[in-house]
């Protein structure tokens, strides 16, 4: 295969999130930049995410990023300082694409259509002078490590560069061409990979009552991971009952620690379907109710608080008849249905995996890579960026964030 004459300044391999917005700062401040897609279609995953509706940050500052990453996050504070919230916010703007914040603190297009996000980078994309180059896959890359001089072939040619942004993704929704790829090239210069697990990701369950309630969303549950009666994580927002297990931002937001267990079916998920009620006054409103509601049938007086399927599964855990009538509720009745309400336990079998994953844990170790720079420590010339790097945000747009600004970082080092 004949090498291109010209080397490139820069080539960008990978047209996502963290690649377009490397490529567009890269350009945009004079390097000959080439971005190489194997997809046929740029920012493929862009337009699956949120929903098609690309949360595309968070309503948060600096430090609120950081913090929502836990101990990893300091890993972020150069590219935050390079490419802020607000920076996010006024770059999508500039292109014509309004935000708006919701209640979660999660910020989207006005339009909610992830095309007014992705359309918006191809249109600064264009506009600096970088060239994308669309199903073009990278089957490898070499160069000395510490030297500058790269070859990079492609199922089309080869091609030179002196230097290399590698924004290929992790392994989440590999429909969308993240399979993967780029660990393989970061080990050939070196670099650890610390094992990728699926984050982000529904979670399973056998038990067979689950898929009876599939379909129902609560709006505010607080769930809990339990390895037996040890807590590993907790959180607390929306959930949907699924015909597989659970979904929905507060389960992918623990996701991560069930995909991350060497056991998972060993774990436990517990629900407290009513975070709001303190459970003495739980109780308190059961003995009320079960004095005034007389003949009422007991599943109907709780639908009050959750829809009447999921009334009928908290009565059978509780020990009680669906058709059990409200009045004359003992003691130990509203105690066990206290309990079933604030301490619903499934048994998981684990997760979806990375084809239903919204983002990949693991990935490039942090400590390899200069934060400063996003350059690798081991290869001159080398950077890396996005979700490729062993760095996963909760739920929120935090990944997003941390894709535009380590990528726009990697564009201000070349």
């Amino acid at each position: 295969m004949s090498v291109a004459s010209d080397p490139w300044d820069v080539i960008v391999i990978g047209a996502g999130a963290a690649g377009l917005m490397a490529a567009i700062h890269a350009a945009e401040r004079g390097r000959r930049t080439l971005v190489l897609e194997k997809n046929r279609k740029a920012g493929v995953k862009i337009l699956m995410s949120g929903g098609t509706r690309c949360n595309i940050t968070h309503a948060t500052d600096n430090r609120g990023i950081v913090a929502a990453y836990g101990p990893p996050g300091k890993f972020l504070h150069s590219a935050l300082a390079a490419f802020s919230v607000q920076d996010t916010i006024d770059f999508f703007a500039a292109e014509g694409v309004a935000t708006k914040v919701e209640e979660t603190g999660k910020i989207f297009p006005v339009s909610n259509k992830a095309l007014d996000v992705l359309d918006a980078l191809l249109r600064r994309l264009e506009r600096s002078g970088a060239t994308l180059a669309l199903g073009e896959a990278v089957t490898g890359i070499s160069g000395e490590r510490g030297g500058r001089d790269f070859l990079v072939e492609t199922s089309a040619r080869a091609l030179n560069g002196d230097r290399i942004i590698l924004t290929s993704g992790g392994q989440s929704y590999p429909g969308s061409g993240t399979t993967g790829d780029g660990y393989r090239f970061a080990a050939q210069f070196g670099h650890r990979i610390i094992a990728p697990r699926p984050a982000l990701v529904p979670l399973t369950t056998n038990l067979p009552w689950i898929a009876e309630l599939r379909g129902i969303t609560l709006p505010d549950v607080s769930v809990r991971i339990l390895n037996h009666e040890t807590q590993l994580i907790a959180r607390r927002g929306s959930l949907l009952f699924a015909h597989f297990g659970l979904s929905g931002p507060v389960i992918l937001d623990v996701s991560r620690v069930v995909s991350g267990h060497p056991q998972p079916q060993t774990l436990t998920l517990e629900l407290d379907l009513l975070p709001a009620l303190l459970e003495a006054d739980l109780d308190e409103w059961l003995r009320t109710e079960s004095l005034a509601s007389g003949k009422k049938q007991l599943a109907v007086v709780l639908t009050q608080h959750v829809p009447r399927r999921l009334a009928d599964i908290v009565l059978e855990q509780a020990g009680l008849a669906k058709d059990r009538k409200a009045a004359a509720l003992t003691r130990d009745e509203r105690q066990r249905l206290v309990g079933a309400f604030k301490h619903l336990h499934i048994p998981l079998t684990g997760t979806l995996g990375f084809k239903k994953a919204e983002v990949t844990a693991g990935g490039v170790a942090l400590d390899e890579v200069d934060s400063r720079t996003m350059q690798s420590k081991l290869a001159t010339g080398l950077y890396l960026a996005g979700e490729i790097l062993d760095l996963d945000g909760p739920i929120g747009g935090y990944n997003f964030q941390a894709a535009w600004s380590t990528g726009w970082l990697a564009g201000a080092s070349v």
